[in-house]
């Protein structure tokens, strides 16, 4: 399997991005909770009552002891290995330097291109792993839209990013 993919065209710098790779990334998504939260905007008196009863519980039951480097690496180890992760794609497009009078961004597939407006290209996510294993068969990534509209219909077999 090619995890190798390129975004190229109307770029001042053309990437050549390995999906292989995104698994060590601090900046995956956990997408088996990313798409089912919901985005809120906390206010500052909600945050004063989320701390009072915070404190109110360590009053009355005691300090927690924070967990230890050890349980923590556990953790992240168990998590990698059996979690769905994907990764924003703006900061490879933004890195790829787009040249100004760009407009779309083509996702080039095995099977056909799909053209987006740019803009709609920077909120992309790169989904490269599902249930802690890589994307063999129909990968290396699926493309999935910012809102989770095509969650069950990913576009999938994706091979280069061209910007024209």
């Amino acid at each position: 399997m090619n995890t190798i993919m390129s975004i190229k065209g109307k770029v001042k710098f053309p990437i050549t991005l390995d999906a292989g790779v995104w698994i060590f990334d601090d900046r995956r998504i956990d997408l088996n909770t990313y798409f089912v939260q919901e985005k809120q905007v906390e206010e500052d008196e909600e945050e004063f009552t989320v701390v009072s009863k915070h404190w109110d519980r360590v009053i009355k039951e005691g300090a927690v002891s924070p967990p230890t480097l050890k349980s923590e690496r556990q953790f992240e180890k168990v998590k990698i290995l059996t979690g769905t992760f994907g990764i924003m794609f703006d900061p490879f497009l933004k890195n790829a330097e787009p040249n100004v009078e760009a407009s779309s961004l083509v996702i080039e597939t095995e099977t056909e291109d799909i053209a987006i407006p740019l803009e709609d290209g920077y909120h992309l996510i790169l989904q490269y792993s599902k249930e802690g294993k890589p994307l063999k068969e129909d990968g290396p990534v699926h493309i999935l839209y910012p809102d989770g509209s095509n969650l069950d219909n990913p576009i999938k077999n994706v091979k280069a990013f061209r910007v024209e």
